[in-house]
C-alpha cells in the first residue's frame, strides 16, 4: 500500500513557502534565483515541489503568457498553527498542557523565554475568565429575547416567561 499523503510541509516545501511568503507571486525561475547560497535547487525540483504545494492547497497559480506565476493561498501564521495542531495531536494527544510541560522541561529555555511564557499564560487565563455571552439582567425578564438556537428556521423571539422556564 502506498504511503498516505501528508498535508504537513516537508523541509523543502517549507523553504519554498517562506520564499513565496516573503516575495509574493513568483515564477519558478524567480524562486530558483532567490534560493539562498548553498541551498540551490534545480528548476525541475522547484517546479515539482511547487506543484505538490498546489495539490496540498498551500499555493495557487495563474498564467501570464507562457509562464505560471505561483502565490501562497495560506498565510504563514495559519500554516504555523496547522503544523502545531498536527504535532500536538501526533505527539501530545491533543494536550496543550503536555506540549507546554515538554517545552518547560527543556534545559535550553532561558529566563526571558520563561517570563514571556508566564505572561502569555496569564493573558490566556484572563481571556478565558471573561464570559463569552453576557447574562441578561433580571429586570429584563419580561423583555423579548431572540432564540438563536432555533433549529427549524430563522431565530424567533421568546417572551420572558419562555426564557424563565
Amino acid at each position: 500500500m502506498p504511503p498516505r499523503k501528508s498535508i504537513t510541509l516537508t523541509e523543502a516545501e517549507l523553504r519554498l513557502m517562506k520564499l513565496l511568503w516573503a516575495r509574493g507571486e513568483s515564477a519558478v525561475s524567480d524562486l530558483v534565483a532567490a534560493m539562498p547560497e548553498g541551498e540551490t535547487l534545480a528548476y525541475t525540483s522547484v517546479l515539482t515541489t511547487v506543484r505538490i504545494l498546489e495539490q496540498k492547497g498551500y499555493v495557487r497559480h495563474r498564467q501570464e503568457g507562457r509562464a505560471f506565476l505561483y502565490s501562497p493561498c495560506v498565510e504563514e501564521q495559519e500554516a504555523s498553527r496547522s503544523e502545531m495542531r498536527h504535532m500536538m495531536q501526533r505527539f501530545f494527544g491533543n494536550s496543550r498542557e503536555r506540549l507546554l510541560l515538554s517545552l518547560l522541561g527543556d534545559e535550553e529555555i532561558d529566563s526571558q523565554e520563561l517570563q514571556r511564557l508566564k505572561e502569555a499564560i496569564a493573558k490566556a487565563a484572563d481571556d478565558a475568565e471573561q464570559p463569552t455571552l453576557p447574562t441578561p439582567p433580571a429586570k429584563l425578564a419580561g423583555a423579548p429575547i431572540r432564540d438563536e438556537a432555533a433549529k427549524d428556521g430563522p431565530p424567533r423571539v421568546m417572551t420572558g416567561r419562555e426564557v424563565a422556564r
